[in-house]
């Protein structure tokens, strides 16, 4: 066996086990997952470890085997709270984002929203009006290899954490990445989650 092939197989055995230990664990940080599933299978080579992407996909497949309805119920309800969040933000532009949108959400995953608007300070004061508790913090983003960190408001709703990047509206044109190889961030609009939670 080439080692290319032996290196194939051991990321995808880490990939499953990071997605194992994201669905029964609720661990929502890929990069601590994939640490804990190297541990876990033996393996030292960071040129080893899966891509997100990987992890995502790998994750998908264990929902669909091992707990497929109660996800789907799960995956609806997050959405539905998303597209409610989404248009009372309207005035900013809101993007689902993350595993809500992309269908690999577990347990306890957060709700993460992008907005385009150049007044934070309209969020934020958006947010006191509504006497809505929240925390801020940093996100970093890149776009291309050039680094951006944007404002984060994070809040709850019953049990449920609601993530928003705050960002500038010409942001919305240019491709923006978690790390300066990885995949774009994808987002949807309001009308878009509407439309997925119309699918049957």
């Amino acid at each position: 066996m080439t080692k290319a092939r032996v290196r194939n197989d051991v990321r995808s055995r880490i990939a499953h086990v990071a997605a194992r230990l994201m669905a029964q664990d609720g661990i929502e940080d890929h990069a601590l997952a994939k640490r804990k599933a190297a541990r876990q299978c033996g393996a030292g080579d960071s040129r080893e470890l899966p891509t997100n992407e990987e992890v995502d996909d790998a994750l998908r497949d264990y929902q669909a085997l091992y707990d497929q309805g109660e996800h789907q119920a799960r995956l609806r309800r997050l959405r539905q709270l998303a597209l409610d969040v989404m248009r009372d933000l309207g005035q900013f532009n809101p993007h689902l984002t993350g595993s809500v949108l992309s269908g690999s959400a577990g347990k306890y995953a957060d709700i993460d929203l992008q907005l385009f608007t150049d007044s934070v300070k309209t969020v934020e004061l958006y947010l006191l009006d509504r006497g809505i508790p929240y925390k801020t913090g940093q996100q970093r983003l890149y776009s291309g290899d050039d680094p951006c960190d944007v404002p984060v408001f994070t809040f709850q709703i019953g049990d449920i954490p609601i993530r928003i990047e705050v960002l500038l509206s010409h942001d919305l044109r240019r491709p923006l990445r978690r790390t300066p190889g990885g995949k774009t961030v994808e987002r949807a609009k309001t009308q878009t989650v509407a439309d997925l939670l119309a699918e049957r």
